[in-house]
């Protein structure tokens, strides 16, 4: 019979728009980060989607050896990279509580909860009315 090791994993919960994204961070002395079984260079194809998801990973452990594995569900490719940054965040606190004043600071524990406004009946979009005719 073998036996795994399992290393230590501190999980953080992200969410945007209606993007979810379930983020992993395990102290298990590589240095990888995964999304949706990728690498993260090949799931967010711009820099600026790597630069949003990886910010706080880049400030807060720069040189430590955590891996990341995140697992992000619905929503469009910009939302997802910011639930990333989200979801980091939150592992971030529960790995070290003494970060949260400078996450606090920079906005990443707040859950943005603008959404998209629902289409109401009788209208094209959610404000746009069809066009009006005297006769």
């Amino acid at each position: 019979m073998t036996t795994k090791i399992i290393a230590k994993y501190y999980e953080g919960l992200g969410r945007r728009k209606t993007a979810t994204a379930r983020v992993r961070l395990m102290d298990d002395g590589k240095k990888t980060f995964l999304v949706n079984g990728r690498a993260v260079e090949k799931y967010f194809p711009t820099e600026d989607m790597r630069l949003i998801a990886g910010l706080v990973l880049a400030k807060f452990l720069p040189g430590d050896k955590f891996s990341v594995s995140a697992k992000i569900a619905g929503g469009g490719i910009h939302a997802q990279a910011e639930a990333l940054a989200h979801g980091l965040s939150r592992a971030l606190l529960k790995l070290n509580p003494e970060h949260k004043p400078e996450l606090r600071k920079g906005h990443l524990l707040t859950r943005d909860a603008r959404m998209k406004e629902r289409r109401k009946f009788g209208l094209k979009k959610a404000r746009k009315s069809p066009q009006w005719s005297k006769r």
